[in-house]
Parts: structure tokens; C-alpha cells; sequence
């Protein structure tokens, strides 16, 4: 099926939820467009990462455009012309990997950053990813009213009314699992 790949990098850069790329191993072409889809990456010390099909006489057509959105193009150019791979320091230096550890850490690394987001109202994290895509690369007064609406909409949501009410009175959120109302649409239940 033609352009099924570019359909999935499409798809998983437009989830209404976090991803979060773990990287032990070679991230190499679209192992690292994987990356650049993902919104926080963690990898190993000793991950290597690469842009590598110029190398095989292809293009990295179907990721390029979040390539450069994640990495920059000054970055993308480099790396996407040379096709070289390059280790996971650098790929955090250029954006492309958030958090770099051990691999004994990995899994508490991704397990934090998947805390964090359970803190985080559900519809409001959606609600940003598209905010945060609908932006990129505008400038401020080019997306006022986009920026306005977008505030006033969450404001008035479930959760959003939720989450001033959990604050105003110093107690936990719904979607956290440990506040009132912790279960219905939207709300994740965690262990205590």
C-alpha cells in the first residue's frame, strides 16, 4: 500500500496522548524518524542513532517533515545528507533524544517521564500536542486567536474545570486516580 509508512509516522506524531520513544540499540532511518515522532525519547549511553538512507540511495522523505520540525533543519542537513550515524548525546544535544542514561536506568527513566504525565489532564496534553503543532514555525500575532480559543475551550472543559476546582481547593485532580470523581471519560486510575 503506498504511503502506508508515511500514514503511521502521521498517525503517531498526531496521537491525542504521550509517546514516549525508548531507544536501546540502533535507531537507524526510520528507527530514527521514530524518534522525531516521539514527544520525549530516552535512550541508552551507548544507543546510536542515524539518518542513513542517503547512504542506500534513498531519501528520508516520509520523516523529513518531523525530522526538521524536531531537529531543526540546520541539524536535519547535516545528518540527513551524510547519512552518518551518530551516538545518543549528540541526538539529545540536537533534540532528537530528551534524556540520555544508563542502560541499567533505562526502564526508571521511562517510568518517571510516564509518572509525569499521569499528573497531566488527559484532554489538555491532546489539546497541546495539536496547539503545539498548530504554532510551530508561526509567528505570535499570526496565531492570537488560535492561542485565545484555545485557552477559553480548555478552560470551560470537564477537565479543565476540574483541575482549577482540584487546585483552588489543594487536593488531587480526578484523572490522577487520588482525587473525587476518579473514574469516568478522560480520568486514568494509578496505584497508590
Amino acid at each position: 500500500m503506498r504511503g502506508g509508512a508515511a500514514r503511521m509516522f502521521h498517525a503517531i506524531d498526531s496521537l491525542p496522548v504521550p509517546v514516549i520513544g525508548r531507544v536501546h540499540g540502533a535507531a537507524l532511518g526510520g528507527g530514527a524518524g521514530l524518534a522525531a515522532v516521539c514527544d520525549v525519547v530516552v535512550a541508552t549511553e551507548d544507543a546510536v542513532f542515524g539518518f542513513t538512507e542517503v547512504t542506500l540511495g534513498i531519501l528520508p522523505a516520509m520523516i523529513s517533515p518531523y525530522v526538521v520540525r524536531k531537529i531543526g533543519l540546520s541539524a536535519a542537513r547535516e545528518w540527513c545528507l551524510n547519512g552518518a550515524r551518530f551516538s545518543a548525546l549528540r541526538a539529545q544535544e540536537i533534540g532528537l533524544a530528551h534524556e540520555v542514561v544508563s542502560a541499567e536506568r533505562l526502564d526508571l527513566a521511562v517510568e518517571r517521564h510516564i509518572q509525569l504525565f499521569r499528573k497531566a489532564a488527559p484532554s489538555a496534553i491532546a489539546a497541546t500536542k495539536r496547539l503545539l503543532r498548530d504554532v510551530y514555525g508561526r509567528r505570535p500575532a499570526d496565531v492570537m486567536a488560535l492561542t485565545v480559543d484555545a485557552i477559553a475551550n480548555q478552560r470551560v472543559s470537564p477537565e479543565g474545570q476540574e483541575g482549577l476546582s482540584a487546585f483552588l481547593e489543594k487536593r488531587a485532580a480526578a484523572w490522577t486516580g487520588r482525587g473525587p470523581q476518579a473514574s469516568g471519560p478522560g480520568t486514568r486510575r494509578t496505584p497508590e
